[in-house]
């Protein structure tokens, strides 16, 4: 399957503003894919899923890592697999790849206390 890769923000989760979740969301309306798969910080990760939720006709699956990639116990390749699965089988929605587990978009909070994401 061909792909393409988009380097759009290189920011830190916890600086994102609205209209930088707006630059997001149109990317993600203007581009002709309709399987996209984007990683993002975990801080902010759910409010981002949640304000690109209802893009018709698109599978988009956000993921991240609650440990960098840069350390040596991660689990930002297992994130990453989970998502580019979950982006290749599941119908058009917005969703979060985390810990083993797809979550609706708008239905996920990151539980910092726990290190896990959760359903709401």
């Amino acid at each position: 399957m061909p792909w393409r890769l988009i380097s759009l923000l290189r920011k830190d989760s916890l600086e994102l503003t609205e209209a930088d979740r707006q630059t997001i969301r149109e990317a993600c309306e203007r581009e002709p894919e309709s399987r996209i798969l984007i990683t993002h910080g975990t801080d902010t990760m759910a409010e981002t899923g949640e304000f690109l939720s209802g893009i018709q006709g698109k599978t988009i699956v956000l993921t991240g890592a609650l440990s960098p990639a840069r350390f040596r116990t991660t689990d930002a390749t297992f994130n990453l697999g989970l998502a580019l699965g979950a982006v290749q089988s599941l119908p058009p929605g917005t969703y979060l790849a985390m810990n083993g587990t797809i979550f609706p978009a708008g239905k996920v909070r990151k539980n910092r206390e726990a290190g896990r994401f959760e359903t709401t």
